[in-house]
Order: C-alpha cells, then structure tokens, then sequence
C-alpha cells in the first residue's frame, strides 16, 4: 500500500471518527440538557440556533434557551431577548425581549444592558429616553465592556443620541484600545490624524494604526496604506502603501480595493498592470464604491485592461453618478455630447 493511499484512508477515518465523536457530543448534550444540566441547555440552543451539529431550527433553538434562561442563565436570556426582539423562533415581541434583557442586565450581562440602551435610545418597545439610553450604555462601559466603550466613542464622536463631544469620544476609545480593541484603536488613530480631541499628531496616529492592523482589522490596514501613500506620520512609501492595500483588499476592503487598483494602473509601488487595475476595481465596484464605478468606467472608456467598450463604460459611470459621483456626472455629459 503506497503512501498516498495510507494518506486517503487516515483521512477517511478522520472523518468517520470525527462525525461519530460529534454525533455522541450532542447526543451527551441532549441527554445532560433534558435532565435539567443549564450549560447544556444553552449549548444545545446554540448548536439549534446555528445549525451546529444538528439540523438548524430557531423555535427548537428559543424554547431551549427559555430553559436555561428560567434558570438564570444570563446569556441564554440575552439571547432569547434577541429572538424576541427579532421575531426569529418566537413572534416578535418588544416586551418580552425587554424582560429577559433586564433579567441578564441585572445580572452584569453587558451585552444586554447594551441592548437595553439601544432600546431607550430608539424608543423600541420602551418610551424613548436618551438619559436612560446613556445610563445602560454607561452600565456596559464601566464593567469593562471594550465593545461598549467603543459604542460609547462613536456616539460622541458622531453626536448620535449625545451632544457631539470629541474629547469625551477620545476618553473611551483610550480606555478600550488599551485593553486591546482593535476598532477603538483605529478610531483613536483617526481621532490624533484629524486632531479632534486630541492634539493633532501623525505620528502618534500610525501608532494605533498599526496596533490595529496587526490585529488584522480592515479599516486599520487601509489607514496605514493611506498614511504611507501621503507620507504623514511615516516617511513616503508607495511600496509599503501598496503591502498595506493589499492586505486590506484580501478582507474586501472597497477602498482599499480601489486605491490598490490605481496603484496597479498607475505602475506606482507595483509594476503597472491594467488587467490587475481592472479586477480591484471591479471588485469594489461591485461593492458599491463609487469610485472604483468611476475608474472601472474610465478603464472601459480608455480600453486599459479590457476591450474599449462605451456602453459598459457608461453603466458604471452611472453607478458612480447615481452615487453623487461629480467627475462620473461629468464622463456622462461628455460621452452624451459625443
């Protein structure tokens, strides 16, 4: 028996055993969670809800979590709140997703006391009251929450539900990209690169830029790319520009897609390549990048990595003028004159 064949029989007795090793963990889970076992009624709701071992079925998934959420499970009532908040596996019900929320919040859930805020701050199911919104999302942050911390930075960085303050979005974005949160991180490097609430500093900018981005975030990796491409906060370098891009562009990063594909059509940090140009623009466009409509159009216009084709041209020229685009508006009056 040569080794190829040993190779292909290991594997499918891998895959034998490993089925068969599922199938007993979620016979064990169902037999532990009929006796009364909490974890394994929240397990077994989970594996329901997602499908996970078992044929997926929502109702199955919200009667289990009533189980363990009768019993104080505090993330089985966050969870049966959401299907009742989404109407998913129950009928819909505002009231109901309020009580089991306020049953996990009460408890030091913070993703519920999170949901709780969203419920005052929007007036769904409750009267709405931005000072009680405040004081859940408040409830969240405090107990640690890098997520809610987050929430609580864009709020007042965007003035959404708060009264716009840059200072105070500064102040938890600091608390949670400390504790590690990528998206607080990126945030506070846009918070130094812009100077809103803080001194504007480009250096101090890539610094949590970079944080981020070894995290893996998409918006990070592209920030980086931008601040390499300009040469703010890091000496100019479009070949790094480019690596950064790149690495966003594999996430679907639209921009990220975009500005690689200018680079690629431009021969600037890559070596030129109009078809390479055409296949990041295309995947932004479809996306819904107005730019990336608007250099697609051009590279259709121009015949640059495909056929010179005037209708397709058009198509996603008007994509990127539907979009508010000004220089799309602008091919579109000149081709109609033509």
């Amino acid at each position: 028996m040569n080794i190829v064949t040993n190779i292909f029989l290991m594997t499918i007795m891998l895959c034998l055993f490993g089925h068969a090793s599922l199938a007993e963990s979620v016979d064990n889970t169902i037999k532990a969670a009929k006796q009364g076992d909490v974890e394994s009624q929240y397990e077994l709701a989970h594996r329901y809800q997602a499908g996970r071992g078992v044929e997926q079925d929502l109702s199955k998934a919200a009667e289990w979590y009533r189980k363990a959420a009768e019993q104080g499970h505090k993330k089985a009532q966050t969870n049966l709140g959401n299907m009742y908040s989404s109407g998913k596996g129950v009928e819909q019900d505002d009231a109901q997703a309020l009580k089991w929320y306020r049953k996990a919040a009460a408890q030091g859930d913070t993703r519920a006391q999170m949901n709780i805020a969203f419920m005052y701050f929007t007036g769904k199911g409750v009267e709405k009251d931005k000072a009680q919104g405040l004081n859940w999302a408040r409830k969240a942050a405090n107990l640690g929450d890098t997520h809610a911390q987050t929430t609580l930075g864009d709020m007042y960085r965007n003035g959404q539900f708060v009264k716009k303050n840059y200072k105070e979005a500064v102040n938890w974005y600091l608390i949670a990209a400390d504790e590690g949160n990528p998206m607080a991180q990126h945030n506070l490097g846009l918070a130094y690169f812009k100077g809103r609430g803080v001194k504007k500093n480009y250096t101090e900018s890539v610094k949590w830029h970079r944080k981020s981005a070894k995290k893996g975030y998409p918006p990070a990796l592209y920030s980086l790319g931008l601040r390499y491409a300009a040469g703010k906060g890091v000496g100019r370098d479009y070949k790094e520009a480019a690596k950064w891009y790149r690495e966003a562009a594999k996430k679907g990063h639209p921009g990220a897609q975009n500005n690689l594909g200018l680079m690629y059509r431009d021969g600037r940090g890559v070596d030129r390549d109009y078809v390479e140009a055409v296949k990041l623009f295309r995947k932004a466009a479809r996306i819904g990048s107005p730019y990336a409509q608007y250099n697609l159009g051009n590279m259709y216009k121009n015949g640059q990595g495909v056929n010179r084709d005037l209708d397709e041209a058009v198509k996603w020229y008007r994509k990127a003028a539907d979009k508010g685009h000004k220089d799309a508006k602008k091919a579109l009056k000149e081709i109609n004159k033509g």
